[in-house]
C-alpha cells in the first residue's frame, strides 16, 4: 500500500484522526506555554530556563514510563486513550484558570505535568495500536504517516496559536492571551476525547486472551522485562539507542535556535519576532519530516531496512555542519531541515523495526522501554546543550558536539557487523 491508499484506509484513518487531532492540540498547547514561559517579555530567556522547560514537560513521560506498558497491556488502549485526553482537556481548564489568577508557581507546574504525563500514555497506546490497524507489509509507510503527520500537526498547532494570539494582542494582556489560547486546546482535546470513543473498545489491544489480572506495580519488573525482550533482538536495541541519541541532539539544536531567535536573531525586547521566527524555522523542520518520512519506504526498498538507518544517521552530520561555522537565520533553517529530514527517516524506519519483531502481548511494554530512553536522551540533551551555551545561542560548540555524535554513533553504534538483519531460521 502506498501512502495515499494507507491514508484513505477507512480502519487506519480513525486512528490518525485520534493522533492527529491530539497532535494539533499539542502544538496550541505548547505554543501558548513557550510563548509564557520564554517569550513573555516580563521574562527573560536563558539557556538554563529553557533546559528546565524541557524538563518540565518530559519529566512525566520518564516517571510513568515504566508503567505505561503494564496499563496498555492490560487495559483496553481506546479506553486509556479516550480517559487521557478528557483529563487534558480537563487539566487545561484548571492551567488556563490559574494563568488567569496569576497564580504562576508550583501549583501551575504540577498540573503541566499532569498535561504531559498523560499524553504519554496516548501515544504509546497510539503506536502499539497501529500493527493491528494495518497489515505488516505497510508498517514502514504507515508509522511514517502516523509520526511524521502528527510532528506536522504539532506544528500547524503552533501556528493556530500564534495567529490566535495575533487577533488578540491588544485586546487583552500578553498572559491573559496565552490563557484563551490553552482553553481552546481544552476544547480540542475533548474532540480528540471523542474520536478515540469512537474506537471499538479492542481495536487496538489488548486482546482478551492476552490481558493478564495482575497489580500495576509490577510496572518496574516488565520494564525490565521490556529490556530482556531487547537484548534478544539487539538491532532493535541499537536503533532505539540510535534514535534517542539522535533526538537528545535535536533538542540540543532546538535550544541554540530558541536563543538565536529570541536573543540574536531579533531584538530581546520584541518577544513576538522571536516566537515567529522560531515557528517559522520550526515549521521548515516540518517540512523535513514529511520529506523523510516519504523518503524512509523509499530508501529501505533500495538498500534494506538497516543499511537506510545506517545512512540516515549519519546523514543527519549534515544538519549541525550547517551552523558550526556562520549562524544566520539562513544557515539555521538549512540545519533544521536536515536534521530533522534523516532524524525522522531514522526513527519511522526504527518504530516499525521494533514494531516487527515485537507481539502484541510484549509491545506496550517494550514502547515504554523506548519511550523512557528516547525522553531521557532528550532532557540529557536540554541540559548538556544549557551548560555549554550563551545566552545569545551563538556558539559553535553545540553544533559541533552534535554532529560529532552522530557521525560517531553511525559509524559505531549501527556499523554493520553488529547492525544487520539476523537470518532467518
Amino acid at each position: 500500500m502506498n501512502i495515499w491508499q494507507i491514508l484513505t484506509d477507512r480502519k487506519f484513518a480513525r486512528l490518525l484522526r485520534v493522533r492527529w487531532t491530539g497532535q494539533l492540540t499539542d502544538g496550541i498547547f505548547q505554543s501558548a506555554l513557550a510563548s509564557f514561559v520564554l517569550f513573555s517579555p516580563e521574562r527573560q530567556a536563558n539557556a538554563l530556563n529553557a533546559a528546565l522547560a524541557f524538563a518540565v514537560v518530559l519529566l512525566p513521560y520518564s516517571l510513568i514510563g515504566p508503567f505505561v506498558g503494564t496499563i496498555l497491556d492490560r487495559i483496553s488502549r481506546q479506553r486509556a486513550i479516550a480517559l487521557s485526553n478528557l483529563t487534558r482537556a480537563i487539566t487545561l481548564l484548571v492551567v488556563a484558570l490559574l494563568i488567569f489568577q496569576g497564580r504562576t508557581g508550583v501549583e501551575l507546574t504540577i498540573f503541566v505535568l499532569v498535561a504531559f504525563g498523560v499524553n504519554r500514555l496516548i501515544l504509546a497506546g497510539l503506536s502499539a495500536g497501529i500493527p493491528l490497524m494495518i497489515e505488516s507489509k505497510s508498517l514502514i509507510s504507515a508509522n511514517a504517516l502516523a509520526v511524521t503527520g502528527g510532528s506536522v500537526f504539532v506544528v500547524i498547532g503552533g501556528g493556530i496559536g500564534l495567529g490566535i494570539r495575533k487577533l488578540i494582542d491588544g485586546l487583552v494582556t500578553a498572559d491573559h492571551a496565552d490563557g484563551y489560547i490553552i482553553l481552546v486546546g481544552a476544547v480540542c482535546y475533548l474532540l480528540a476525547a471523542f474520536f478515540a470513543s469512537l474506537l471499538k473498545k479492542q481495536e487496538i489491544g489488548p486482546l482478551d486472551h492476552e490481558i493478564k489480572n495482575a497489580s500495576f506495580a509490577q510496572g518496574i519488573i516488565e520494564m525490565r522485562e521490556g529490556v530482556n525482550f531487547l537484548r534478544q533482538h539487539i538491532d532493535a536495541a541499537r536503533g532505539i539507542t540510535a534514535v534517542a541519541l539522535h533526538r537528545g541532539g535535536i533538542t540540543a539544536l532546538t535550544l541554540v535556535a530558541l536563543l538565536l531567535e529570541r536573543n540574536s536573531f531579533n531584538d530581546p525586547k520584541d518577544s513576538e519576532a522571536g516566537l515567529a521566527g522560531l515557528s517559522f524555522t520550526l515549521s521548515i523542520a516540518a517540512l523535513g519530516f514529511v520529506v523523510g518520512a516519504v523518503a524512509a519506504p523509499y530508501g529501505v526498498r533500495k538498500v534494506g531496512r538497516h543499511r537506510w538507518m545506517r545512512f540516515s544517521l549519519m546523514a543527519s552530520t549534515l544538519g549541525p555542519l550547517c551552523i558550526i561555522f556562520v549562524r544566520t537565520p539562513l544557515t539555521l533553517i538549512f540545519a533544521a531541515f536536515l536534521t530533522a529530514l534523516f532524524g525522522q527517516s531514522l526513527k519511522v524506519t526504527n518504530d516499525a523495526l521494533v514494531q516487527s519483531k515485537i507481539d502484541d502481548i510484549y509491545r506496550g511494554r517494550v514502547f515504554s522501554v523506548y519511550d523512557v530512553v528516547v525522553n531521557g536522551a532528550i532532557v540529557s540533551g536540554a541540559v548538556i546543550a544549557a551548560l555549554l551555551l550563551p545566552n545569545s545561542g551563538d556558539t559553535f560548540v553545540v553544533p559541533t558536539l552534535v554532529a560529532a555524535i552522530y557521525l560517531i554513533a553511525g559509524v559505531r553504534l549501527l556499523r554493520s557487523g553488529v547492525f544487520f538483519a539476523p537470518p532467518v531460521k
